[in-house]
């Protein structure tokens, strides 16, 4: 998916970023999100 599919129309992120990087976006799984820049996992 591309990077600017990822904001809405008011420049906002509509997925989560990654609260240890900053700047890349949490990749949605079943059961958790994951930052495949710094490996930060969050289960859900």
């Amino acid at each position: 998916m591309p990077r600017h599919e990822l904001y809405n129309d008011d420049g906002d992120a509509e997925r989560e970023l990654c609260p240890r990087c900053g700047d890349s976006f949490l990749a949605q799984h079943d059961d958790r999100q994951h930052c495949g820049k710094c490996g930060y996992t969050e289960w859900e």
